[in-house]
């Protein structure tokens, strides 16, 4: 699976030099490889550009969404998967293989909350697994033009949960994106870095993933 378009390559800095920030404003953030090839293959509409970045320092995974979309979508109702879930997203998933079983979900909202699950085969999701708490951290911002999500997860978590292999982590990037013509009801516009060749929307599939190498 792994074709060079399918391969990021995520440079190694030095251990302290990130600070998130929810801005993505760390002058480290300028030696990353920056990942812009996310498409729509359901939707005939181009979709809005996506900056996407990562980096480690051997302790931290840091990754940083910068997406260019003034018309941001948030259910308010309450902080429950549910809102989240109808609400415009970022979304990382890892996989210790390709068999799915399991693999992690991480969807965040532009305000910086979480949906976080463990996941297995024909979409059987488990809402009441979370990412360690002390593993991750995520903050976010929001401009006239753009929205950033920026987080950093342990690189011992990812050990722990068998993530990473020979420096490499399988790796699903993806953005939710809700439209609406009324205000009232709205749909999602599914975005995905690799193309699942699906016939309908589905990020919960193998092919859907592509892989991160942690550069020495």
């Amino acid at each position: 699976m792994e074709k060079e378009s399918n391969t990021y390559k995520v440079r190694l800095i030095e251990n302290g030099e990130l600070k998130i920030t929810g801005k993505g404003e760390s002058a480290a953030w300028g030696r990353s490889e920056v990942l812009t090839n996310f498409i729509s293959p359901w939707d005939s509409q181009e979709p809005s550009k996506i900056e996407f970045r990562a980096l480690w320092d051997g302790i931290h995974f840091f990754f940083c969404f910068t997406v260019f979309d003034a018309q941001i979508h948030i259910d308010k109702t309450d902080d429950t998967a549910d809102s989240i879930n109808n609400s415009d997203r970022v979304e990382l998933f890892f996989r210790p293989d390709e068999t799915l079983n399991p693999y992690y979900c991480l969807e965040i909202d532009t305000q910086a909350r979480i949906m976080d699950f463990i996941a297995y085969p024909n979409k059987k999701f488990d809402f009441n697994w979370n990412w360690p708490k002390d593993d991750i951290m995520v903050k976010s911002s929001k401009s006239e033009s753009s929205f950033i999500v920026e987080g950093a997860i342990s690189v011992d978590s990812l050990n722990k949960l068998n993530l990473i292999k020979d420096n490499k982590i399988e790796t699903g990037v993806f953005r939710a994106k809700y439209n609406s013509k009324d205000n009232t009801n709205f749909e999602p516009v599914w975005i995905t870095w690799i193309n699942p060749e699906t016939e309908t929307p589905n990020f919960h599939t193998a092919s859907s993933f592509g892989v991160f190498d942690l550069m020495d």
